[in-house]
């Protein structure tokens, strides 16, 4: 997965992170849902990861997982932006997460075709790649979705 470190190096600069007000370290920002967001999201993760010296190989996990989770909420939900969020609730453990405004459209995984379907890949590697991965409706009369993949962090 070194190349995605590598590939990253041409991508647009870091958006604004806010980082949290209390509690355990965490960053956010919020994106619009296009295309060159996948890019900024990769960037800023990668930028997040490297700030709390975590692994190379806990980083390029957390990349590509983000990746993934971006460009799903791009595609699949209908209005807004969307949030990334990236977090540390303990030493050994990292939660990335990214927020959109669809409650109804809810991630499954599925088998894609891979003779016709290009689709479909996504949460498989998700799933693949992290320790846990899932999703939590937001609000009462529920108007979002935050789908989260949690990381161990490994190799320190």
């Amino acid at each position: 997965m070194a190349t995605i470190t590598n590939r990253l190096s041409t991508r647009p600069a870091v958006p604004r992170l806010t980082p949290r007000s209390t509690g355990h370290p965490g960053y956010s920002t919020t994106l619009e849902r296009t295309e060159e967001s996948a890019a900024v999201a990769r960037r800023a993760t990668l930028t997040t990861m490297q700030c709390w010296g975590l692994p190379e190989e806990t980083t390029e996990v957390a990349v590509a997982i983000v990746s993934e989770l971006v460009t799903n909420a791009i595609a699949h939900s209908r209005t807004g932006g969307i949030r990334l969020i990236c977090e540390r609730p303990e030493p050994g453990r990292v939660l990335v997460a990214v927020v959109d405004r669809d409650a109804h459209r809810l991630p499954e995984i599925r088998t894609p075709d891979p003779a016709v379907d290009e689709a479909g890949r996504g949460l498989p590697l998700v799933a693949a790649l992290s320790h846990r991965w899932g999703y939590d409706r937001l609000g009462s009369k529920p108007w979002g979705k935050r789908v989260w993949a949690e990381l161990r962090v490994t190799g320190r």
